[in-house]
């Protein structure tokens, strides 16, 4: 995102003023497996088979002629790079808005206002602003959508003469409002799919949102607050990114970029040092991120409450079929920056978590929880109770899941683990990567892929560079894919390879940031980030990248949708964004004839077409109402 204070991303801006090491461990892996192996198809494989994961695919092999000429299992078209300022899908399908920032959930909420978007008062009755991660939820008859509202663009949000500083604390209050989570019932009708304005499944959960904490973390010194002496409850879920869906019908909204809305009025003096080192390494800073709450509102001003931010950075688990229902904040699964929390099985029952912590340098992290899921069976302390991994990869294709307890990281106790769970995972020696972003498992292979979306800032002190991911900057990024050892996504070892290396073979025909064999003139793309399989185990690919459509970006357009088959590798573009915006959050009607789509920070004016750009969900359907996922 960008803010109109800073004039810079969120990972810009942690970059100024909390920089990390050029080059990740990541980086060294690829580069150490590439030297020992001698060849590019030892470290990237697209299909599932063979070698380590996969065929171990170079260009112009025999195996890739093979692959390709296998009959794609895409029912459309692919649809070339657009650059202009709307959407657009394959022949054969359509599109239309289900619901943008600022239409109503309750009738009650006061009408948009296109030059002004809408007011304090209602604020927290309609749907939020830049919407994110997503899941429907089928109960009872109903179709219910839970929905992230991420951040906000001041400058947008907020009166226009105020060039988006927040005036004081009706400001403040009405930005708290407009971020969280949507719960919306929707229902299909005979032109599509809209919201059930004054559906009793419909809430918004905001930044002043009772929420209980649960875990290992739950009641200790570090969570004790001014506004909760007991530190088992919290106020507001923040940043929320991705998204998660656990198999006992529950949604998952995860806390990313939380930091930037602390700041302080006064001097960090007499602080504890643990407290400190924890502000260091999740970027906690005196001004924050433009949105001044510190300023306004006392809960986010760290000199007068330094354990406030522990409050933040988790996953929190929500009821969308129970308006009545508190969210509780699951700390045995770490405090992070979230992108997502991808749910599946072990082969016992057990509830395994996927986790990536999108900040440059960070790591993919897993829960393995203690007991066992059952349909019926209680699900209490499945989200608490267990054991927190990082990853470690190896040069080897291997790797392995390394534990965070007291013990393995030399921390006082398993509340400290979770609450500084990234000075934990540097403690046992997990592999530091390229912002790890969304983590998707296959329904019909016991493997998983996660988005490692860029790091621009690698090379600026690295050596000599070779092999697929060394490069000298990684502007466009790689999706890594690992199989866990004995078929067993609870097993602490597995084997890794990469699915495909975005690039851009126009500009850079004969070398590496071309991009892998899977990337051609046609279907290129930088920063994956959103990622989801669907119902016939393809993966759909979404990106949060550079638009300029200039120099090394020339030729891919605006941000977009592809969906990539996991056995041959093909990949395949389906639809573009407007101008400016983030292809962000999906999921399927229950019917599966109906695909949701978000829409985030568009530019101009859209989907309106006057007034202030608003971020929005779609719903995307085949014109011969056949399945589409």
């Amino acid at each position: 995102m960008t803010d109109h204070k800073h004039n810079l991303s969120f990972d810009d801006w942690d970059e100024v003023n909390f920089p990390r090491p050029a080059e990740n461990d990541f980086d060294r892996v690829v580069e150490r497996a590439l030297s020992r192996r001698g060849f590019l198809g030892s470290v990237l494989a697209f299909g599932s088979g063979a070698a380590v994961m996969g065929t171990g695919l170079l260009k112009g092999s025999t195996a890739l002629a093979e692959s390709h000429a296998m009959a794609s299992r895409f029912p459309f078209t692919p649809i070339a790079a657009q650059t202009d300022e709307t959407v657009h899908v394959p022949e054969g399908y359509s599109w239309k808005v289900l619901t943008r920032w600022g239409d109503p959930l309750m009738s009650s909420a006061e009408g948009y206002d296109l030059a002004e978007g809408g007011a304090l008062e209602g604020s927290d009755a309609v749907f939020g602003e830049n919407t994110d991660g997503m899941e429907l939820f089928s109960f009872d008859g109903h179709e219910i959508i839970a929905v992230n509202s991420e951040y906000t663009n001041n400058d947008i949000n907020l009166p226009a003469a105020q060039e988006g500083v927040p005036a004081g604390a009706d400001d403040v209050l009405k930005l708290q409002n407009l971020q969280g989570v949507t719960v919306m019932e929707v229902a299909p009708g005979a032109d599509g799919y809209s919201v059930v304005v004054n559906s009793p499944f419909n809430r918004r959960l905001h930044h002043n949102t009772p929420m209980t904490i649960a875990g290992p973390a739950a009641g200790h010194a570090l969570l004790q607050t001014e506004a909760d002496a007991t530190g088992t409850a919290s106020l507001g879920t923040f940043n929320n990114c991705g998204s998660g869906k656990t198999p006992w019908g529950t949604y998952l909204t995860c806390e990313e970029n939380f930091n930037g809305y602390f700041g302080a009025t006064g001097a960090f003096e007499g602080f504890d040092e643990k407290v400190m080192a924890g502000y260091e390494r999740y970027g906690i800073g005196a001004d924050g991120f433009g949105y001044d709450y510190h300023k306004h509102d006392a809960r986010f001003d760290v000199t007068a409450n330094p354990n406030e931010p522990h409050r933040a950075g988790w996953v929190v688990e929500i009821d969308p079929t129970d308006p009545e229902s508190t969210p509780v904040k699951h700390t045995g699964l770490g405090r992070f920056k979230h992108e997502n929390a991808e749910v599946v099985l072990a082969a016992d029952g057990r509830v395994v978590v996927y986790m990536g912590d999108d900040e440059r340098g960070e790591f993919m992290y897993k829960f393995v929880s203690n007991g066992t899921w059952a349909p019926g069976a209680s699900t209490e302390g499945l989200l608490d109770e267990g054991t927190l991994f990082a990853a470690q990869f190896n040069d080897d294709g291997t790797g392995a899941w390394l534990p965070l307890t007291p013990e393995t990281t030399g921390m006082a106790d398993l509340a400290e683990v979770v609450i500084f769970a990234r000075m934990a995972a540097s403690a046992v020696g997990a592999t530091t990567m390229d912002r790890p972003e969304w983590i998707s498992a296959n329904p019909h292979a016991i493997e998983a892929y996660c988005c490692l979306t860029n790091n621009s800032r690698r090379g600026a002190s690295a050596g000599e560079v070779n092999g697929p991911n060394p490069r000298e900057s990684n502007n466009y990024g790689q999706i890594v894919r690992w199989r866990p050892h004995d078929d067993d996504h609870a097993s602490e070892t597995f084997d890794w390879d990469l699915y495909v290396m975005a690039g851009n073979p126009d500009v850079y025909p004969d070398n590496n940031y071309g991009g892998s064999d899977n990337v051609t003139a046609g279907n290129m793309f930088n920063s994956p980030d959103g990622m989801a399989f669907d119902s016939n185990g393809l993966l759909w690919i979404q990106t949060d990248g550079d638009d300029s459509n200039e120099e090394d970006f020339a030729g891919m357009g605006n941000n977009q949708m592809l969906v990539g088959d996991p056995v041959t590798g093909e990949i395949a573009r389906f639809l573009t964004g407007p101008k400016g915006s983030e292809v962000t959050g999906l999921c399927w009607s229950a019917d599966r004839r109906t695909m949701f789509v978000g829409i985030q920070h568009p530019g101009g004016s859209w989907p309106d077409g006057e007034g202030l750009p608003r971020s929005a969900v779609i719903q995307v359907t085949r014109d011969d109402g056949a399945l589409i996922g």
